[in-house]
């Protein structure tokens, strides 16, 4: 029914949307939590993680261009994400740092992924750099205190090194990620573009005690009624640095989505 109204009295989804926006600003407002807001010039000395991802994907009945316009748009947003700073008891919150993603701050269109369908949009393409940030976390102590995940597979994959699933859904402001910072270290992510990848490290202030390492279980297609689903679930394991033991295990995420691409037999 929700859905039904939305597609003819479309002004309602607007309505809905601006409701949300300014929901989540007087949330913010909450003078119990601390946001990061802190960056510094250099770095600190101890790699907790580093990745890197493509730029340029394959996909289908997309404009190249658009691709290109998603670079720009990552480019302008690092100007406020590069070096940030999570001291202990801060939290980060991406949509807190970058803003809204207007055409007066330079943003132009770009891929965007809503209800299941791929659109353009001004800002569009931000999901790649909330995605870098994710999997950079993930392999920390920080606590997922914000993510949310696309309830559809878009694409097929293309040169993907990081499981399914790890992704992460960004809208402003209200579909935020956010991290919280339980621990007594400060961390640091320092994030950049090369010519064919976003590349990022999240580095500390002193050496961890553990390692993090981040696994996939129970990967699988599956049919029902008469659609294709994706599901897995995404594990972060903590492994102590001086006997290789693991010490605990988390379930981090449990993903369905449905596949939206034509999928192989083999």
């Amino acid at each position: 029914m929700k859905k039904i109204l939305l597609r003819y009295f479309p002004f309602l989804y607007k309505l809905r949307v601006q409701q949300l926006i300014l929901m989540r600003h007087l949330m913010n407002l909450n003078p119990k939590i601390k946001y990061a807001r802190g960056r510094k010039p250099d770095e600190f000395d101890f790699v907790c993680k580093k990745h890197k991802s493509v730029l340029r994907r394959v996909l289908a009945n997309s404009d190249p261009i658009l691709q290109e316009n998603k670079i720009k748009n990552i480019k302008i947003a690092l100007e406020h994400i590069d070096g940030i700073v999570i001291n202990p008891g801060e939290t980060f919150s991406f949509w807190k740092r970058i803003g809204k993603t207007t055409k007066a701050k330079g943003y132009i269109e770009g891929l965007m992924l809503s209800n299941g369908a791929v659109r353009t949009g001004t800002g569009g393409g931000l999901c790649q750099l909330a995605n870098m940030l994710f999997w950079l976390a993930l392999h920390t102590p920080l606590e997922i205190k914000e993510r949310h995940h696309h309830s559809f597979d878009i694409f097929p994959d293309d040169r993907r090194v990081v499981p399914f699933g790890t992704g992460t859904s960004v809208f402003y402001n209200y579909v935020d990620l956010q991290f919280y910072n339980p621990t007594n270290y400060t961390f640091q992510f320092n994030i950049y573009l090369s010519d064919e990848f976003l590349e990022g490290t999240i580095v500390c202030n002193a050496e961890l005690e553990f390692i993090y390492k981040v696994e996939e279980k129970n990967h699988q297609f599956y049919q029902k009624e008469n659609r294709w689903y994706r599901g897995n679930e995404i594990w972060r394991m903590e492994i102590s640095k001086y006997n290789n033991q693991l010490v605990n295990e988390e379930l981090i995420i449990k993903n369905n989505s449905e596949v939206k691409y034509m999928k192989s037999n083999e």
